[in-house]
């Protein structure tokens, strides 16, 4: 049998190492985060679209050579922290590469594949937000501590009870395609999590593992805080089409987190929930083509905490 042939020549055999080891790029997703990066002398850059191009060249390169590279946000306001904490200068490019690494290590990444910045920046901060609440999520929950009278812990209890309320809730709601949002009152900023489901003949909702990680967490804080939270849906049929072609009404539905379990609101509660602004409290016109409908009784487990 023969052995696969080995490169000889120094410089083949350090490119065909170099596609071995793995690149981590953290970028500048906004104009007021590039801004700030401004203020430090050795920051090589003036304008942020010219910064952008230059990002998406590399990545191009890198990924042209076979080198995998992983891409971050970068945070201004977390790297002055960083240096801070570390007694690190941010202004040097060496603190800055240490900060990448960091933040490829421990932060929110996609890997690139080729596409566009203008395409993946808003994944990536996608991804950042939903890492940043599973972050605060897990933390109210960490803190709930256990039940003073039988000791079991009220962190797993919520997430068991969360896991079997989003259960209940997709299958109260059937097939379709369905977006689901989760708000809890858990100080500041609130939570919120959103996921999508889809299922079709009765078969089991497809969901994204990462998203329903995050809402069944958030979910589960809600329950453990016993604070003020609500969950949405709005479903879009299977056959949204009528006889003549049009797409029919969406259906929203609506429940409030009272004792520890999802409570239907009524229709007309949906209405003004979904349809008040809710910075400013004014009423924001409804949507063209959804229907407004009372949410669904969904049977409770028993509730051991319930005391």
């Amino acid at each position: 049998m023969t052995s696969a042939s080995r490169p000889t020549d120094p410089s083949t055999a350090r490119r065909a190492l170099r596609r071995e080891i793995p690149s981590s790029a953290a970028v500048l997703a906004d104009e007021q985060d590039f801004t700030a990066m401004r203020r430090y002398p050795t920051f090589p850059f003036d304008d942020h679209r010219s910064y952008l191009q230059q990002v998406e060249t590399l990545l191009r390169s890198l990924a042209a050579q076979g080198v995998l590279t992983t891409l971050s946000l970068f945070d201004p306001a977390a790297y002055e922290k960083y240096c801070a904490d570390l007694a690190l200068d941010p202004d040097r490019p060496d603190s800055r590469s240490r900060y990448t690494a960091e933040v490829a290590r421990t932060g929110a990444t996609l890997t690139y594949q080729g596409e566009p910045l203008t395409e993946l920046l808003p994944l990536l901060v996608e991804e950042a937000d939903r890492q940043a609440t599973w972050d605060h999520a897990s933390g109210v929950l960490a803190r709930a501590g256990s039940c003073e009278e039988c000791g079991e812990d009220l962190a797993r209890a919520a997430f068991a009870r969360a896991t079997q309320a989003l259960q209940a809730l997709l299958a109260s709601l059937g097939d379709g395609t369905h977006h689901l949002v989760c708000s809890v009152a858990a100080g500041e900023p609130s939570l919120l999590a959103v996921l999508h489901a889809t299922s079709s003949d009765g078969a089991r909702p497809q969901l994204a593992e990462s998203e329903t990680l995050v809402f069944c967490t958030v979910l589960a804080a809600g329950f453990a805080l016993r604070s003020p939270g609500g969950l949405v849906s709005r479903t879009t049929a299977p056959a949204a089409r009528d006889v003549t072609g049009d797409r029919t009404h969406d259906t929203v539905r609506g429940w409030t987190l009272g004792d520890s379990w999802p409570r239907p609101l009524g229709a007309a509660e949906v209405f003004t929930a979904y349809c008040t602004d809710a910075d400013t409290g004014e009423p924001i016109p409804p949507e063209h083509g959804v229907d407004y409908a009372p949410g669904l009784p969904l049977t409770p487990p028993p509730d051991p905490h319930s005391h």
